[in-house]
């Protein structure tokens, strides 16, 4: 098989986005027309999302048409509203004998403090990002100030003048004929790390805001001054939604298995991650064209998330008032 670079090659995958410069927010779809298996795992204390519970393995629904993430906080769940529409009009979706029904799960991230408050993505917005999944087919994704990553940011937890500007990031990884890709809009609370080696990407600056400082320093700090267990807390709004996107032939029972251990990425690239004030979600969508183990299909998801998760601070560009890595 030939190199597969974005998930947008990956055969009978779409992806696209609509982004809202002006207002600092977005929302991005990843379409499977023919259907795909579909997993999910949450570990963050604060999701705000859609027809999560469809995709647990005791449930009948069997297939997925699509995954949305939005910007917006719980408003950009409207915008898989808009989605549905428009694959219900091109005749994706559960064929329950008088018309189709499409499966869109969607996760939103907290983007509101990020450009303009009052303005979401909506059902507009779901729709113009179905239109450039398919009018983009086979186009690379673009990445960083788009779609659902437009708003995101990160190292927010000494407030938003030492934050930084995060974006939508991508990686795929192949062994043989087996692909994972991941795509992830980055708005976490905490620091961005290369997962290799460690170093620091993007997160909290230094008060100066001439480098960048650390986090876990910052909160170990403030644990030792009074009152700080009834005094501070951190603002509900982070969170790193992502979508895993395989072409492995996998059960959902399977492919929950595989959401599972991809959300160790957030572990490699994200500290600290998980925390009260993230909705931290992973969605997996399975095309069912090549067997493999799970655990190999799981190992290669993990690898491709947190690389995905680093390439979201890689990739963004200053915005908003925000400081983005390239800048340092």
């Amino acid at each position: 098989m030939s190199e597969i670079r974005s998930v947008t090659q990956i055969p009978g995958v779409y992806a696209g986005h609509a982004t809202m410069a002006e207002a600092g927010t977005g929302c991005t779809v990843i379409i499977v027309p023919d259907g795909a298996m579909g997993g999910v795992d949450v570990r963050g204390g604060a999701p705000a999302s859609r027809e999560t519970d469809l995709l647990r393995p005791e449930e009948t629904v069997q297939t997925v048409d699509a995954v949305v993430l939005s910007g917006g906080s719980a408003y950009g769940l409207a915008a898989s509203v808009g989605v549905a529409e428009e694959l219900e009009r091109r005749g994706v979706g559960v064929d329950v004998g008088v018309g189709v029904v499409p499966i869109v799960p969607a996760a939103c991230l907290f983007d509101l403090g990020c450009g303009r408050a009052d303005v979401r993505p909506g059902i507009a917005e779901g729709v113009e990002a179905v239109q450039a999944a398919f009018d983009n087919e086979d186009k690379p994704l673009e990445r960083g100030n788009v779609g659902a990553g437009t708003g995101c940011t990160v190292g927010k937890a000494g407030g938003p003048a030492r934050a930084m500007k995060a974006g939508l990031g991508e990686d795929v990884e192949q062994a043989g004929d087996l692909v994972c890709g991941a795509v992830a809009a980055v708005n976490a609370c905490g620091d961005i790390v290369e997962p290799q080696t460690g170093e620091t990407i993007a997160g909290l600056l230094a008060e100066d805001g001439s480098a960048l400082a650390s986090t876990v320093d910052l909160l170990l700090a403030l644990q030792e001054q009074s009152n700080f267990a009834r005094t501070h807390q951190a603002p509900r709004t982070n969170t790193t939604i992502s979508c895993v996107v395989t072409n492995a032939r996998l059960t959902k029972a399977e492919a929950t298995k595989v959401a599972q251990m991809s959300a160790d990425a957030y572990a490699h690239a994200i500290r600290p991650t998980h925390t009260t004030n993230d909705g931290d979600t992973v969605f997996v969508l399975a095309t069912g064209e090549v067997e493999a183990p799970v655990d190999l299909v799981g190992l290669l998801a993990t690898r491709a998330l947190e690389r995905a998760i680093a390439d979201a601070a890689c990739q963004a560009v200053s915005a908003y008032g925000y400081k983005a890595a390239c800048d340092l």
